[in-house]
């Protein structure tokens, strides 16, 4: 008799302990920005909840995610783990104090420094504190067909006169050197940012906000070298926007593609007859990569389960997690040695830490940079478009004093 009760009180306990209690189970609440994303968050999750049986994974992407998330605080409801953008709105959600600090945790330990400061120089609550992790990084790149390049007999530039070289030599064999999409006018930042991070200082954005410079003395030699390359585009460039883009670069309709490695997913979704080379915009002679963090990681500062929820962020940060991902979603794993061969042909840049943040990402939304850099584009008036920057810039900021 007493033999049958401890088999019944083990059996039970069994039960228990391989989670057959739903009941019992710690509810974690994910919020995930990325729609691209979801299935492959979908499997990350699967595979955590198999390691760790008492801790449920609730994954919530929305629609307009940043408005979602806004609204989630109003209700002082934050989620327990979270991926955002490493953008402007981060930014300001970590300098708030909404995010934890992983300065002191070890698994802030595993990422390549130079892409965490770019996420750091985002905004932070206190001196020192790490309150995001770069989970996927981009990069800022050209896209090239390997193709057409190898027919005409032209090399990847690594110099502005070689880039305005190859240009004109496709144009004169009768092929557009760069696809544009001013239809939609956010498709001039990526090049607007490759040259501001390299031809602006690297200190603007601190002197602009202390009103010690100007848009309109630190960036002509932007304005002029953005103006230059939008003149070797197809001439509907006006009326095209990024879907078309995407699918008339993978029929073969343009040699370069003024993008960044987010767009190759749709381009090789479009089964290009051509491999896809990428390089850095080049600027100048000691160019910088243009990068951000697509997708950073953090959680709750006060975590509802603060335990399960660093358990989680541990489990995504793992480095076969974030080559997995990357590999999938063609990101960069921000890595000490990234080692994946997606997007090789830049990887060099972070393994030497040639890196910087995206210049707009520092430029407020209520400034409306894509529609003033949209006109611009149209008219060609660089000093009207710089004063009108500064004027927008000037305008948010005594709103916000």
């Amino acid at each position: 008799m007493a033999r049958s009760i401890a088999l019944l009180v083990a059996a039970a306990l069994f039960a228990t302990s391989c989670g057959q209690d739903p009941g019992s189970a710690v509810t974690l609440d994910f919020f995930q920005f990325k729609p691209e994303a979801v299935k492959t968050f979908d499997r990350i999750i699967e595979d955590f909840e198999r390691e760790h049986p008492g801790v449920r994974v609730v994954q919530r992407h929305v629609p307009n995610a940043e408005t979602a998330l806004r609204t989630r605080l109003v209700r002082q409801d934050v989620p327990d783990v979270l991926t955002l953008n490493g953008a402007g709105v981060f930014g300001e959600l970590a300098a708030a104090g909404v995010f934890h600090d992983f300065s002191r945790d070890r698994v802030a330990q595993v990422v390549n420094q130079p892409v965490q400061k770019i996420l750091n120089d985002l905004g932070t609550f206190g001196r020192g504190e790490v309150n995001g992790l770069p989970f996927a990084s981009n990069a800022n790149v050209v896209i090239y067909n390997k193709d057409l390049f190898a027919r005409h007999r032209v090399e990847p530039p690594r110099s502005w006169a070689e880039l305005i070289a190859a240009a004109r030599t496709f144009r004169a064999a009768g092929v557009t050197p760069f696809y544009l999409t001013l239809k939609d006018a956010w498709t001039a930042l990526p090049t607007f940012n490759a040259l501001a991070a390299n031809l602006a200082p690297a200190d603007f954005f601190a002197r602009r906000r202390a009103g010690r410079a100007t848009f309109l003395s630190a960036y002509p030699q932007v304005t002029e070298k953005l103006k230059e390359l939008y003149s070797h585009g197809q001439p509907d460039r006006l009326s095209r926007g990024y879907d078309e883009g995407n699918r008339a670069f993978a029929e073969g309709r343009a040699a370069m593609y003024l993008q960044g490695s987010w767009a190759i997913p749709a381009i090789k979704g479009l089964e290009p007859a051509f491999e896809l080379g990428t390089f850095a915009l080049p600027a100048v002679q000691d160019q910088r990569l243009v990068s951000g963090v697509d997708v950073a990681v953090t959680m709750a500062r006060e975590p509802r389960h603060p335990k399960e929820a660093m358990a989680f962020v541990e489990y995504l940060m793992r480095p076969e997690v974030m080559k997995a991902y990357a590999e999938e979603q063609v990101a960069i794993p921000p890595l000490r040695q990234a080692g994946s061969p997606v997007l090789r042909e830049v990887l060099p840049y972070f393994e030497r830490g040639r890196l910087a943040g995206f210049p707009d990402h520092h430029i407020p939304l209520a400034v409306q940079l894509e529609r003033l850099l949209q006109r611009f584009l149209i008219d060609g008036n660089s000093r009207a478009f710089l004063t009108e920057l500064d004027s927008e810039w000037d305008k948010v900021m005594e709103r916000r004093s």
